[in-house]
């Protein structure tokens, strides 16, 4: 027995060590039986790995234990090493993340194999946020992408800094490529109709556009229809809004006796009380309804869609109605031509409210906190809108509401076709048409009696009519091959656009009093006159990418634009980027926490027509008129240069060199991407200053240098998975801009504050765009009741040059986090966004706190130095004299802030109920909470709209509104 027992342990002995050296191999294929090259085979638990072959086939040395089999894009598979010496496996194709199709410049291209700095939003993201505007999805949702609200008045367009501002005078928002069509402007795009939105965020992503790119490039990727059954389905929403804050005034009483403080006589029937606050702000809404019909088979798909959207703002007669019609079809002729057509149909309307304007120049939120208390909204008999007794010229706020009849109509077609033949395998020839075309029509009419200034005027007609039509013609030959383990993809490609616009206009006053006529034709008094002008835009592209083994890749691109603004037409813009992949290397093999690792590297160099005036290069003249001499009645009007030409102008063109890496571990559970950047730009254009001699007194020409340096990353991570889903999304973006160099000239000034007649914005070398300019305020002289300004130049006395540099409006760093959870039947998603470290100039407080005229004031000006108040940081009362009222920093705050954005919560309430698909209920709030030590309305604001240099600048500028909705969203 104990001879068996010693044999028996024999022979295993030998077996497993005969296991230790035992060779197992095999095949890895995909689902349609393809091998696999590159596939990770790794005994668990070990170092003992090997990849395989170009075939699929693999050989690996393997004690007893699991064979783990892992590849990009596949589920992984693991399998228990038998008695078998050959292994064969099949990998079924996983969707994840990195499988994402991402639309870059003329082409797609996989997430895993991008080597630039791009970021896409896709319809998912937003599909059950009731969002007004195509900006607005991108707001706190990609990182490096700033995208501010500057007003929330109804229809208007939001800001967009893609990784820090560029330019002065020259334009700093993106270019906007919608179905290969590009665009300045998407303000009228129906958000239900985008699939995706991808930013090419660096310059060699956005180099193959070239001359337009410095500012980032968006790429709109609008819905299309699939093979399949019809799907039609209806999305509806209505909401309320209303004010977030509000700010105290004085009453009668108050107000009163700070007029006499101030030595103004009163009026013993100046007693009634108005609440203007209430006259002006109300309860706004909105309401959208879109319904889309999509389907098709393999020869020819389609999708359909119709949208109405309109918005009633917080203050009257704010109003914003958008009518939409898209219809895109994909066709296939024969087997090797497609036909692609996009065609989008807008009509817009859009009615004003006056703001960034004080009460005296027709600003309806400054005249509501400014108007005199005790003033009635009509006169006795309601005919008239009742003045300003202290100031008979100025409307009361309601008056600048109603007084006037005012309506913008856009009528836009927006579309391309394009036509697809495969010449042969892997090549193919895109030729592409596109057309916009806007109509913009705007009436004005004031009549001759209600208020002061129609009065005045005997009425007011205006009418302003413009053509916009822009022609793009576009050629792309592309061809991609597998050699080996190597994928090539080449694109060679052309462009050219032509846009021309003319407008014309005419402007009529003394209309008859005693009839409602509103033509121009009724006015005794009209002047008129047209305008026109184009621009064309030539360019040749072409790029090549390089794929290895899906590990090392390297793309190289160059374009060479020409366009019709400037004097030196043609620029070059090359770009060359590079990515490796870390996670496929064989020393990598042990590290199972990392699903993949890669990293990138670019530079590229991009152009920036964008903003430029179409003649720029040309001295131009303006024509006015002249009373006819009777001995020459045909002489003409007269005439006067106004520009000086330059034909050394060329573009600003912008160098930026960007290194990130993208990281996926624990099984796809946690992504991290991470990018720093530089971006350099040069020859930026600038109103050089020249003698006060001349005519004219500054010239436009390259001179200055700007940098925007800085980091960005977003993090996305499972958090729970069962029963309850939740995962969340954190984007971050440090960037620092500077002036570096000015040339000519070395400081500019800009943002004028009507009420003290100063610039409250610099631009210099060293500074950051945004600095605000003015004195430094030390508070309150006890003794006086005036600001004491700081000595700054140290000279003993008090001069402009104790003026300094104040604050910035320039942030530190911005944010957006997102949260979404998953319930059987229920989600909720939680968006939070925000800035942190820039500073506003609350102008507002100037004409608020100013106490110089008759204006109404803040409540906080109860505190003002009086002889028995003397501690105290608001200035005393002085009727007619603007020393307290200096740009200083006593008007700077801190402008940072955290805001739940939106908070949506929705339910299923149906699931493929017999015809219905889906059919889901939702509410959502927006702008709900604000977390900010700002004292104005709202601390996302600026006055000067999407200027990079005036920026963070209040000045009685339209607030966004709190919001409650109610939605429903149906498929069939």
């Amino acid at each position: 027995m104990k001879r068996l027992l010693t044999l028996m342990f024999l022979v295993l002995f030998t077996l497993a060590g005969f296991a230790q050296g035992r060779v197992i191999s095999g095949k890895v294929t995909d689902e349609s039986g393809t091998g696999l090259p590159g596939v990770t085979v790794l005994v668990v638990g070990t170092t003992n790995g090997t990849v395989t072959d170009l075939d699929g086939n693999y050989k690996i040395t393997a004690n007893q234990g699991t064979l783990r089999f892992s590849f990009i894009g596949f589920t992984t598979q693991e399998i228990l090493i038998g008695t078998q010496n050959t292994v064969n496996v099949t990998l079924a194709e996983e969707y994840t993340e990195l499988n994402e199709v991402v639309v870059i410049g003329y082409g797609t291209q996989q997430k895993k194999d991008l080597t630039t700095a791009v970021v896409t939003v896709d319809e998912e993201e937003f599909k059950d946020r009731p969002i007004q505007n195509a900006q607005q999805a991108l707001q706190g949702k990609a990182a490096g992408v700033q995208v501010t609200q500057p007003s929330g008045k109804p229809g208007s367009s939001l800001s967009i800094r893609v990784r820090g501002a560029t330019s002065v005078l020259a334009g700093n928002e993106p270019l906007y490529v919608v179905d290969g069509l590009p665009t300045t402007d998407i303000r009228g795009l129906n958000p239900n109709d985008i699939a995706s939105m991808s930013v090419l965020k660096d310059a060699s992503s956005a180099a193959i556009y070239g001359a337009r790119a410095a500012n980032g490039v968006v790429l709109i990727t609008t819905k299309r229809g699939q093979t399949g059954t019809p799907n039609i389905s209806f999305n509806a929403y209505y909401g309320v809004n209303q004010l977030r804050k509000g700010l105290d005034v004085l009453t009668t009483k108050q107000y009163r006796d700070l007029m006499t403080d101030m030595g103004q006589s009163w009026d013993p029937s100046w007693s009634g009380y108005t609440d203007w606050n209430k006259e002006v702000f109300q309860t706004g809404n909105h309401q959208s309804y879109q319904v889309s019909v999509s389907g098709g088979d393999e020869k020819s798909k389609y999708f359909v869609s119709g949208g109405y959207l309109t918005v009633n703002g917080v203050i009257h007669p704010a109003r914003y109605d958008r009518y939409s019609v898209r219809v895109n079809l994909d066709n296939k002729l024969s087997k090797w031509l497609t036909l692609n057509t996009t065609v989008n149909v807008l009509d817009m309307s859009t009615k004003d409210t006056p703001d960034n304007l004080s009460s005296g120049r027709g600003g309806v939120i400054m005249s509501a906190l400014n108007t005199p208390p005790f003033l009635s909204v009509y006169n006795a008999d309601r005919t008239q809108f009742a003045s300003n007794p202290f100031q008979p010229s100025w409307e009361n706020p309601v008056a600048y509401m109603q007084g006037a009849d005012q309506e913008s109509i856009d009528r836009r077609v927006f579309g391309s076709v394009a036509g697809t033949a495969e010449i042969i395998k892997g090549l193919s020839y895109t030729s592409r048409l596109g057309l916009d075309m806007n109509n913009h029509e705007w009436n004005y009419y004031l009549d001759p009696f209600r208020t002061n200034y129609g009065r005045q005027n005997h009425g007011i007609g205006r009418a302003d009519k413009s053509v916009t039509n822009s022609v793009l013609w576009e050629n792309t030959l592309t061809y991609k091959t597998d050699i080996g383990k190597s994928t090539i993809e080449g694109l060679a490609g052309s462009s050219i656009q032509k846009q021309r616009w003319s407008q014309s206009y005419l402007d009529g006053s003394n209309f008859p009093s005693d009839t409602n006529v509103r033509t121009l034709y009724a006015a005794n008094t009209i002047t008129g006159g047209t305008n026109r002008s184009e621009w064309s835009l030539a360019s040749f592209f072409g790029r090549v990418a390089y794929d290895y083994n899906d590990r090392y890749y390297l793309t190289v691109s160059l374009r060479r634009d020409g366009s019709s603004k400037l004097a030196n037409h043609w620029g070059t813009m090359p770009s060359v980027s590079a990515a490796w992949r870390i996670s496929a290397e064989n020393f990598m093999q042990g590290i199972d926490f990392i699903d993949d690792l890669k990293l990138r590297g670019s530079w590229g160099r991009n152009g920036n027509q964008e903003g430029i005036s179409d003649y720029a290069r040309f001295g131009l003249i303006n024509y006015y008129r002249v009373t006819p001499d009777p001995n020459a009645p045909l002489s003409g009007p007269g005439s006067v240069r106004v520009t000086y030409g330059n034909p050394d102008l060329k573009w600003e063109t912008t160098d930026q060199t960007d290194l990130g890496f993208d990281l996926t571990t624990l099984n796809g559970r946690l992504t991290f991407t991470f990018d720093a950047y530089i971006k350099k730009t040069r020859d930026v254009l600038l109103n050089v200053s020249l003698s006060n001699t001349l005519p004219i007194t500054s010239i436009q020409t390259n001179a200055g240098e700007i940098e925007n340096k800085g980091f960005e990353f977003n993090i996305h991570s499972v958090i729970l998975d069962k029963p309850v889903n939740w995962t969340t999304d954190l984007n971050m973006s440090f960037n620092k801009n500077k002036v570096v160099s000015l040339d000519y000239t070395d400081v500019y000034y800009f943002g004028r504050i009507y009420s003290n007649n100063q610039e409250v914005s610099v631009v210099r070398a060293g500074l950051e765009l945004g600095s605000f300019f003015g004195y430094e305020s030390e508070g309150v002289d006890p003794e006086t009741g005036d600001i004491i300004y700081k000595d700054v130049n140290g000279n003993g006395v008090f001069d402009t040059g104790d003026r300094t540099v104040i604050g910035s409006g320039q942030p530190d760093f911005i944010f957006g986090w997102t949260n979404t959870f998953s319930y059987k039947k229920f989600d909720l998603s939680i968006f939070f966004q925000g800035s942190y470290g820039n500073e506003i100039y609350n102008a507002s407080r100037v004409d608020l706190e100013g106490m110089f005229d008759s204006k109404n004031q803040l409540t906080t000006v109860l505190n003002r130095w009086t002889p028995e108040n003397r501690n105290t940081d608001i200035p005393r009362a002085r009727f007619q004299n603007l020393d307290n009222v200096r740009n200083s920093s006593r008007f700077i705050e801190d402008g940072s802030y955290m805001r739940l954005k939106s908070a949506t919560l929705s339910y299923r309430l149906l699931d493929n109920y017999k015809f219905i698909k889906v059919l889901s209920l939702y509410v959502t709030g927006e702008n709900l909470l604000t977390f900010t030590k700002y004292s104005g309305f709202d601390p996302e604001v600026n006055a000067y709209g999407n200027s990079a240099v005036e920026l963070g600048i209040d000045y009685g500028t339209y607030p966004q509104a709190r919001s409650i909705i109610l939605g429903v969203n149906v498929n069939f």
